[in-house]
């Protein structure tokens, strides 16, 4: 028995992980990127929400500022950055479209009669590259036409010449807060449509290297073990790849711990009619349930010796016999398992 528990461990990729770390594994799988470990993700408090005049230079707000006026340029740089924005400044608008192609700004603050290119047309060019991008446009000719125009390009507000400071100040904490509100419903989104894992609170490097790997992991068929203490979040994890996997199968989950061992086999293989004493009726068990879609076996530490070598035939030849029945039945589900054991050391003590 302790051979055949060492077989099931080969499956696994081993990446030499302690067993207080969260990690993904991969099963080996010949169409399958092979993953590094990553660390356990930890829940950290979100930072307090500040404003521009209590912002430290990496969170300060970016605003870029285009106007053929050098004067007026060094005029808004000047009182802008006093006032805690990050202001970054050009009198070319091509230059200016430049960078954003390498820069993420949150405001775009444009005047609306240049030389080179007029601010309408510079603001659907800056839309057309940074669609998320706040828009206000400057004017000295503060006519109906003009704030049409502005609106119909995409401005989000139209400010008249010559400017009050302190209203443009006003106004770009509108944009700011309009901009963070865009920011959070596409992050909603995402959540949502299962581009980020459902449900988490943290933000922490951890986290983020957990949901890239799930990113990058989720479209192939790999099977995968996720390892990691008790509330982790391994089942969150789980139903993330299978969301992102492109399967339009069921998600179905099941304890390898919480079933008594005489009732597991049929439970994840099936039995045939009479297999045992009260099986009045055929099941078809999980395995062929989840056909076309994702098996999650949580606790996999848990399953009995005599089960996991089943369970490895199903990885290697991806079909199964229901208990007391001699039909072979392909099976199209990729298998997902969880544990907080060290299966490395319960190979060397011979219980898997």
């Amino acid at each position: 028995m302790e051979a055949t528990g060492l077989r099931a461990l080969d499956a696994f990729d081993e990446v030499g992980l302690p067993a207080t770390d969260s990690a993904l594994h991969e099963l080996r799988s010949p169409a399958a990127p092979r993953l590094e470990p990553v660390e356990a993700p930890k829940a950290v408090p979100s930072p307090p929400k500040s404003s521009p005049q209590n912002a430290g230079a990496a969170d300060a707000p970016s605003i870029l500022v285009v106007d053929d006026e050098r004067e007026m340029c060094d005029l808004m740089e000047a009182d802008l950055t006093r006032r805690g924005y990050a202001v970054s400044c050009f009198t070319s608008a091509n230059e200016a479209l430049t960078a954003l192609d390498s820069r993420d700004f949150r405001v775009l603050l444009v005047d609306i009669h240049m030389e080179e290119m007029n601010g309408l047309d510079m603001c659907r060019a800056a839309l057309a590259k940074r669609p998320d991008l706040v828009v206000m446009v400057m004017t000295g000719f503060g006519s109906q036409e003009h704030a049409v125009g502005a609106m119909r390009a995409g401005a989000y507000d139209f400010i008249t010449k010559p400017i009050s400071m302190g209203t443009l100040a006003l106004s770009l904490e509108r944009a700011v807060r309009q901009r963070g509100l865009q920011d959070e419903l596409k992050r909603l989104r995402r959540r949502v449509d299962g581009h980020e894992l459902p449900a988490t609170v943290s933000d922490s490097p951890a986290m983020r290297r957990v949901t890239d790997v799930v990113n990058r992991v989720a479209p192939s068929d790999a099977s995968v073990l996720v390892t990691g203490e008790s509330g982790t979040g391994k089942e969150l994890v789980a139903r993330a790849l299978h969301q992102r996997s492109g399967r339009t199968g069921p998600f179905l989950a099941v304890n390898c711990a919480a079933i008594p061992e005489n009732l597991l086999e049929s439970e994840l293989f099936g039995h045939a009619r009479g297999a045992f004493t009260d099986a009045r009726t055929a099941r078809t068990g999980l395995f062929v349930e989840a056909n076309g879609g994702t098996l999650f076996l949580d606790e996999i530490g848990e399953m009995p010796l005599e089960m996991q070598a089943k369970l490895l035939r199903v990885l290697q030849e991806r079909e199964v016999t229901r208990l007391g029945g001699r039909e072979t039945l392909k099976v199209d589900c990729r298998i997902l398992a969880a544990t907080n054991q060290s299966l490395d050391r319960a190979a060397k003590q011979g219980r898997f």
